[in-house]
């Protein structure tokens, strides 16, 4: 059932966004599009309380739970930059906005490394926080071990994100000869999209 919610909640996300962004540029009605777009942290308080109400009823913790975890842990350090992301795609298509897109090149690209790193490890913080608290909920070693797991992999995470931005600042990435096409790009609906997001 977990894993079901979770598919429904990616689903329903992507959902709620076309739903949203269709509101405000296709539809010409952006205070209603707002409003739908901010209904997406709904879709993780109902995983959270499902996910905990299935540890109640006596489930053991396995895989689900700590996907569950992560999944929650993403969605909320990641869901805003990727509803700019989106609405920037569709200002740029159906409004003549500017083209979207992180800058290439320098330390331009190398600060948004850093802040792409800063998401991660605050998805892998709230994950690994929320699998804590399921791990003392359960109060069982024996049951807690995929739990504990899953904490692990939060760290392994938190790794891999700080060595991609190190990369990007140690051995910045330039344009090759004659390409500035990618020199500083505004960031998706940064210029000309609804303040609201």
């Amino acid at each position: 059932m977990i894993v079901t919610l979770i598919v429904m909640c990616e689903v329903g996300f992507w959902a709620l966004l076309a739903a949203g962004l269709a509101l405000r540029y296709l539809a010409r009605m952006p205070r209603a599009g707002v409003a739908v777009l901010l209904c997406e942290p709904l879709l993780e308080v109902v995983l959270l309380v499902v996910t905990a109400v299935d540890l109640r009823s006596g489930a053991t913790p396995d895989w689900k739970h700590g996907l569950a975890a992560v999944y929650i842990g993403f969605t909320v350090t990641h869901g805003h930059y990727m509803i700019k992301w989106a609405d920037g795609h569709v200002l740029h298509r159906f409004a003549g906005g500017p083209r979207p897109g992180p800058p290439r090149y320098g330390m331009a690209r190398a600060v948004h490394e850093w802040k792409m790193c800063a998401r991660a490890v605050g998805a892998a913080a709230i994950a690994a926080v929320l699998l804590q608290l399921a791990v003392w909920y359960v109060g069982d070693p024996g049951q807690s071990a995929t739990l504990r797991e899953w904490q692990g992999k939060m760290g392994l995470v938190v790794g891999i994100s700080v060595i991609i931005a190190l990369s990007y600042t140690i051995w910045p990435k330039t344009p090759k000869h004659g390409d500035h096409s990618g020199e500083g790009e505004p960031q998706a609906g940064a210029e000309r999209g609804p303040k609201a997001l």
